[in-house]
């Protein structure tokens, strides 16, 4: 059985000093081993930002895609090769602004992937512009005067969404962080986390002390019932989305996978794609 040493490479990542996005890479690597998983069972598909280099920094099959294209890919994987725990990781800007339309509908298709975003509400990897989770007021380079426009609240979006399974948390927490992606990657449908992972170097409103002051961790709240849609949507309005925890889960609606009327099991590369004579002709035929 393969152990979180297995799930690590050679490759040093070069992400600045105390950024979060260290804790999400082991996170990811514990939770791998947690759940029995062998590295040439997982794939890591991710998009681009600082966020966009962890899919280079975890020993799998890792895809380093465009900008906020990361589930188009990771859902094209998946639906070739159901033998495949797929992972799609990127940042707030790559999964809510260019990205936003296929992360919308990634999550009501329900494919069995898990999407973990890792949210530093900065534009990071080009030195520090807002992003659609930046605060109204926020001063950057891109908006010198303060932000006029208000930020995105991702765990309403993907509830609005149809989200099967909505979790949240912070990447100092690495223990609840760990095992909220455990049971992303064993939930069957479309698994979505957002993680608050801090830019040190450009973002020096949501710092760590911020995160920790503001935090609202469910597991502080032992009436809460991730099940109950509406509890979890009044609860993310309530904390103005700063909840971390396993936030709603829908364990009865099936995957888009298991929805598909025919849809073989077998990844392609099992199948024996040759086509015969009389198939050929009848797929002629119809175009006659």
């Amino acid at each position: 059985m393969a152990t979180l040493k297995d799930f690590r490479n050679n490759v040093k990542p070069n992400w600045c000093p105390g950024c979060g996005d260290f804790s999400v890479q082991a996170a990811i690597q514990r939770a791998a081993a947690n759940v029995g998983l062998e590295p040439e069972q997982l794939a890591v598909v991710s998009g681009i930002g600082c966020s966009g280099r962890i899919s280079g920094y975890i020993n799998a099959y890792g895809l380093h895609g465009v900008h906020g294209r990361a589930l188009p890919i990771a859902q094209g994987l998946k639906m070739a090769n159901r033998d495949l725990t797929v992972i799609a990781a990127g940042g707030d800007g790559d999964g809510f602004a260019i990205g936003m339309g296929h992360t919308v509908h990634a999550i009501r298709r329900n494919i069995n992937i898990t999407y973990i975003v890792m949210d530093n509400q900065i534009y990071g990897l080009t030195k520090g512009q807002t992003s659609p989770r930046s605060a109204e007021g926020f001063k950057t380079k891109s908006t010198p005067s303060g932000s006029i426009e208000s930020a995105l609240s991702p765990l309403e979006v993907a509830l609005a969404a149809g989200a099967t399974f909505v979790g949240q948390s912070f990447s100092s927490n690495l223990k609840q962080l760990t095992s909220l992606i455990e049971e992303g990657l064993k939930h069957e449908g479309f698994s979505f986390i957002n993680v608050f992972s801090p830019c040190v170097t450009f973002n020096k409103v949501n710092t760590y002390e911020w995160f920790k002051e503001h935090v609202v961790d469910l597991a502080d709240s032992p009436d809460y019932d991730p099940s109950n849609r509406i509890m979890a949507m009044t609860k993310i309005m309530e904390t103005n989305s700063m909840l971390t925890g396993l936030i709603y889960q829908d364990k009865s609606k099936p995957s888009y996978e298991n929805m598909v009327a025919g849809f073989k099991k077998e990844p392609l590369v099992h199948q024996d794609l040759k086509l015969s004579e009389e198939d050929f002709n009848k797929l002629v035929a119809e175009f006659k």
